[in-house]
């Protein structure tokens, strides 16, 4: 079995209160499902992954009011992060190229580097208040040795 043809499993939730833990549990759900089994994941997929996760992670904190969940769940091809934050307001570059609406305003590379790096996004209410985004990060497993040894 290869890493891009995991079954999705069910979300774990753990204790996440900054961008490191988030990290750490992102990186340790890779390394369970991208086992020698399946093949390790691709190194560049996870550094993608991590930098998603950190800034999603920091973006919640910063600007939604704080962080309320986290979830990583590994997907057929890759992983779903969801970040669950208590603000209402979506990511001011969720609307694309050009003026933002009215009293929002830009401020980092954060969101621009999740819209690059993340498929899939989606952003949706949370019955409690605030809201969930939640994206698709392709990583690939390391493919099998080629003719000279290296994958």
């Amino acid at each position: 079995m290869r890493g891009d043809e995991l079954a999705p499993t069910e979300p774990v939730l753990v204790p996440v209160t900054t961008a490191a833990t988030a990290r750490d549990h992102a990186r340790a759900v890779v390394d369970a499902h991208w086992s020698a089994a399946a093949g390790p994941a691709r190194q560049e997929d996870v550094i993608d992954l991590l930098l998603v996760v950190s800034e999603m992670v920091t973006n919640a904190i910063r600007h939604g009011g704080g962080l309320a969940g986290f979830e990583v769940t590994p997907v057929h091809g890759g992983v779903r992060v969801a970040v669950h934050d208590h603000s209402d307001g979506a990511p001011s570059m969720t609307y694309g190229a050009g003026a933002p609406p009215g009293g929002h305003r830009i401020n980092g590379y954060g969101w621009p580097l999740i819209v690059e790096l993340a498929r899939d996004i989606a952003i949706g209410p949370r019955p409690s208040g605030g809201k969930t985004i939640s994206v698709f990060v392709p990583v690939r497993a390391v493919g099998p040795p080629g003719p000279d040894g290296t994958p």
